[in-house]
């Protein structure tokens, strides 16, 4: 014996008739904050927030990872040829 039953419900209705609790009103706040927070992260996303905080000094910082890495690369190419 199979009964098969059709009820047609809005989500609000089925969660009363079952005593689940509302959490909407908790719910949007929930994804207020979260809203806020993520407008206030975005800002960390400008090129000049990113340059700023992967270089800390700046043009100056950039030049000397620059110098650190061609040093690095013509002491390796010396020796090299110095092994060869």
């Amino acid at each position: 014996m199979k009964i098969h039953l059709d009820i047609d419900c809005t989500p609000e209705e089925a969660r009363a008739f079952l005593g689940l609790p509302d959490v909407t009103p908790m719910q949007k706040a929930v994804m207020e904050e979260m809203q806020k927070r993520m407008m206030a992260s975005l800002s960390a996303m400008e090129p000049e927030q990113l340059f700023k905080t992967w270089l800390p000094a700046g043009i100056q910082g950039w030049e000397q990872m620059q110098k650190a890495f061609w040093s690095q690369m013509t002491k390796t190419a010396g020796d090299k040829a110095k092994g060869a």
